[in-house]
């Protein structure tokens, strides 16, 4: 029998797929602006003018990015009645794991006893966890998984520049979750998911692995102390280009994600945008003319910073324990940001 005439086995999965549980982590640290604002010749009131923030959360040594990733991931299968071994797929939304290899999501899917379950990183930054609810949807619908668990966390405190005025106020640490699985009836919408790597710099890394193993290997022979040789990397940002790029382009996808999800404005309940800066967040609403009934999440980027990619699930999360988000309700996330790269779909609260 030749090639051609062999007939190739496919899945065919869930016609509808839907969050079926949330759950976070958030480290019991809390740092005000007060304790770094010296640091960076700044203060209390002018960071909460720029930004909105007062305050983040900064996680304990042991709080490593698997271990908080695992607490979330746990508390979103208690939430769903979902038991690890039921976990096909672990997706792991971070870009602060300090490790090249091995993946965290491989361990957090250790940690959690998943034993059956494939494990990825996506680094998509603060789209990280909106790319990973597509992901996951993808896999339920085509088959591949019927259960994944979607995890966003990071670690910014161990790439924080305390010294850095523009960035040293702005980051957090935390993790959050969610349990997709199949539905009889659509609880995730299509995704948008776009990227213009034309900025990729303007926010990123300030050195790269190879400048610090070629410095260090400069030290080592010199004989140089590694304080007068080179900086250690951390999280840079021009925060005016990004602020311009976000008020002005962020907009428009809203309006391309409420279209792919077949409803208008009028239609939600609740708008969880990424935690980045209550400025941005203000002027989508404006230019987004959100309903005064729509819930909008932004009490996490007061108290908890800029997460990153745990942003979009963290602030979930808690407007459902706050009884702010019902279940049932319509909820459009978005992310966006590094990369650049932004992603969002609406999702029914479970």
């Amino acid at each position: 029998m030749s090639g051609e005439e062999i007939r190739l086995a496919q899945r065919r999965g869930s016609e509808y797929t839907a969050i079926l549980g949330l759950g976070d982590h958030r480290p019991e640290r809390v740092v005000p602006n007060a304790e770094i604002v010296e640091a960076i010749d700044s203060s209390d009131e002018w960071i909460r003018d720029r930004s909105g923030i007062s305050a983040r959360r900064v996680a304990a040594p042991e709080e490593t990015v698997v271990a908080m990733a695992a607490s979330a991931g746990r508390a979103a299968l208690q939430d769903a009645g979902i038991a690890p071994e039921q976990l096909d797929l672990v997706i792991l939304a971070t870009i602060t794991h300090p490790w090249q290899t091995p993946a965290a999501g491989l361990m957090v899917a250790d940690a959690l006893g998943a034993t059956h379950a494939a494990a990825y990183d996506l680094g998509a930054a603060c789209s990280g966890f909106c790319y990973g609810l597509a992901a996951a949807d993808d896999a339920v619908r085509a088959g591949s998984a019927t259960h994944v668990l979607v995890i966003g966390v990071e670690k910014f405190s161990d790439f924080r520049d305390p010294a850095d005025r523009t960035t040293a106020f702005i980051f957090g640490d935390g993790a959050g979750a969610a349990v997709v699985g199949p539905s009889d009836s659509p609880g995730i919408s299509a995704s948008v998911l776009g990227a213009d790597g034309s900025g990729a710099m303007q926010i990123a890394q300030t050195r790269d692995w190879t400048a610090v193993r070629r410095d260090w290997e400069t030290m080592e022979s010199s004989g140089t102390l590694p304080e007068e040789v080179f900086p250690f990397p951390s999280i840079g940002m021009e925060g005016p280009s990004v602020f311009r790029w976000a008020v002005t382009k962020m907009a428009p996808v809203v309006d391309e994600i409420l279209d792919a999800a077949g409803i208008t404005a009028d239609d939600l309940d609740v708008f969880v945008p990424h935690q980045a800066n209550v400025r941005i967040i203000d002027a989508m609403i404006k230019r987004m003319k959100l309903p005064e009934h729509v819930v909008v999440a932004r009490d996490d980027l007061v108290d908890m910073a800029n997460t990153s990619a745990a942003s979009v699930p963290l602030a979930l999360t808690r407007l459902v324990r706050e009884g702010r988000a019902k279940s049932g309700d319509l909820a459009l996330l978005m992310g966006f940001g590094a990369g650049l790269a932004w992603a969002g779909q609406v999702v029914r609260i479970p």
